[in-house]
């Protein structure tokens, strides 16, 4: 009563089966621009952040600038914000114009920034969070978002700096 199933042998497609010929131009163009976005960093644009375990990051001055000249479109849409434990959060969206297709596309991002309070005071307390603390931290919550939508573009951008 036993019956043995016969494995089913599939063959791979091939990239020409994937792909249409008049799209060819447009295929080396994608891989030029992924070649480009996955070069590493200039070494000058990398510093350490000291409160983070000397991490590697790329200043969000310098990413700006990045999407400015390669994109030469873009937008940050903060999709939302908020208040999770001790800490501001904001979420954005990333719309940037692919330079290869010419349609515009998007890359979502989350950061996060703690709301600073007095010395040895409990981040419960809310009587202990600083002056101008939301101020600060908000801002800084939405470049980490930017840089953590950007990250996804590749390596130029900061992908695989503490990886």
């Amino acid at each position: 009563m036993s019956e043995e199933i016969a494995p089913i042998k599939r063959e791979l497609p091939i990239l020409s089966d994937l792909y249409k010929a008049d799209d060819i131009a447009t295929l080396f163009k994608t891989d030029q621009f992924n070649l480009l976005m996955n070069q590493a960093p200039e070494p000058k644009w990398i510093k350490q952040n000291p409160f983070a375990g000397n991490s590697n990051y790329i200043p969000i001055g310098i990413l700006e600038t990045l999407l400015q000249r390669i994109f030469k479109e873009f937008r940050v849409e903060v999709m939302r914000e908020g208040t999770m434990f001790n800490a501001v959060y904001v979420t954005i969206r990333l719309h940037y114009l692919n330079p290869v297709s010419g349609d515009w596309s998007f890359h979502d991002g989350v950061g996060s920034a703690q709301i600073q309070t007095k010395k040895d005071c409990s981040p419960a307390d809310l009587a202990s969070i600083n002056n101008n603390a939301v101020m600060m931290a908000l801002p800084m919550a939405k470049s980490y978002a930017i840089k953590d939508a950007c990250d996804h573009f590749g390596k130029l951008f900061g992908r695989d700096l503490n990886r």
